[in-house]
């Protein structure tokens, strides 16, 4: 989080999607707490030390193969039909080690991954043997360290295995287990506050009294921060009155690294987040945004800690959620993944409507086409974003969308 002195004195209005990121993005900064958790918890999680072998991995030659350790030259004239006999020394089961030195013409009995003895030079596979316990026949001939795994061929000592500010996956969990770690250090995750407006809405499992409606916004919101592993404070309903509204954002602002409402923004007798704003002594930075959905978004900040107001229509709130949030949230997590990605894809379907101004719609990607879901696309219908996983950015002063049209899209 950051002062506001780069902002512009006056509240910035009618402002492109590009200039409400930039506002955004230019309001926080990244997060810098850390803190120290099990590696099965630090799936998603940004690294935040740099992570350097101790110790060469395997720490051992050892064998890739179950069968026998013995000197290559010793079985060079090997075949079926003229086996070389090999003296077995003893067995050596994977976890354990022997401080034998093995001599010419003879072998031991060795399991895959078990460290192979002083002497050798190769494994052989039990299969081209008679599976001798005290001689063995050999059957075929090696090359030198044929099936032979080295001392430091996955890492070396000293060898940086993972950069501070990555993103942990299995893959960079499984190594930091390799190496030894039951615990990692990650950049602590941003403290979300979101809450919603209206008295006409209604917690899900409630009675729906006749003039109001049940709260999607809140609980589908609260989905998607957790699909990024959010540390979410849920504030619930909080009802049209600006005083109410101007306190909860005074109180959260020294408590949380954001906070996000939704509803309350248009010019209505209820759009009660103006003047909660003035009360609670927030800077409003901007105010709508050239968009369809979601055009009346609000954009505050209240002792450095950002609040953006968002629609009450569920898919406006969703779209500005994706456009306007997500970069903001990349840059306080320094997680890139979180940034919108675009392609283009072809139009299966027609959109029929002129777009005025720029819109976005929903829509379903794959393989490089777009299809357009049945049902209304209206901002406040929620239901046809069933199945979707993109949003189509169609420019302003677009005419109809044509099947074959080949259109920008933002993957959600």
């Amino acid at each position: 989080m950051n002062n506001t002195k780069n902002f512009q004195q006056t509240m910035m209005e009618r402002i492109s999607v590009e200039q409400a990121i930039t506002c955004m993005v230019s309001a926080v900064k990244p997060l810098k707490d850390t803190e120290t958790i099990s590696i099965l918890q630090a799936n998603g999680r940004i690294l935040s030390e740099t992570i350097i072998a101790s110790f060469d991995n395997p720490p051992f030659d050892r064998s890739a193969i179950d069968g026998y350790a013995c000197h290559f030259e010793d079985i060079q004239e090997a075949t079926k039909d003229t086996p070389v006999a090999l003296t077995v020394l003893e067995e050596i089961d994977a976890g354990q080690y022997s401080s034998t030195i093995v001599p010419r013409g003879c072998a031991v009995r060795i399991m895959t991954g078990a460290p192979i003895p002083a002497g050798c030079d190769c494994c052989l596979r039990q299969e081209d043997t008679d599976y001798g316990e005290k001689t063995v026949l050999v059957y075929r001939s090696l090359k030198q360290f044929d099936n032979y795994c080295f001392q430091g061929e996955d890492f070396k000592k000293g060898t940086t295995m993972l950069q501070a500010g990555q993103k942990l996956s299995y893959v960079e969990i499984g190594i930091l287990a390799s190496l030894g770690y039951a615990t990692v250090s990650v950049i602590r995750k941003p403290k979300i506050a979101l809450f919603t407006t209206g008295d006409e809405v209604v917690l899900p499992g409630t009675p729906l009294q006749n003039g109001k409606i049940y709260n999607s916004n809140l609980f589908f919101l609260q989905a998607r921060l957790q699909d990024f592993n959010f540390e979410l404070c849920d504030m619930g309903i909080v009802p049209d009155e600006p005083s109410k509204l101007a306190e909860c954002f005074q109180q959260l602002s020294t408590k949380v690294d954001l906070i996000i409402t939704t509803g309350g923004v248009s010019v209505g007798k209820k759009d009660i987040v103006h003047d909660a704003v003035k009360l609670c002594g927030a800077k409003k930075i901007f105010w709508r945004v050239l968009l369809k959905p979601g055009t009346p978004t609000i954009f505050s900040i209240l002792n450095n800690t950002p609040i953006v107001s968002l629609t009450g229509n569920p898919f406006g709130a969703l779209a500005n959620f994706e456009l306007l949030i997500r970069p903001m949230l990349a840059v306080m997590t320094s997680d890139s993944h979180l940034n919108n990605k675009r392609i283009t894809a072809i139009m299966k379907d027609q959109f029929p409507k002129a777009s005025k101004n720029r819109r976005f719609i929903r829509g379903t990607y794959c393989d490089g086409t777009v299809t357009l879901p049945k049902g209304l696309h209206s901002s406040g219908v929620f239901s046809s974003m069933a199945g979707c996983n993109c949003m189509i950015d169609i420019p302003a002063g677009t005419e109809a969308l044509h099947s074959g049209d080949t259109v920008s899209i933002v993957l959600i």
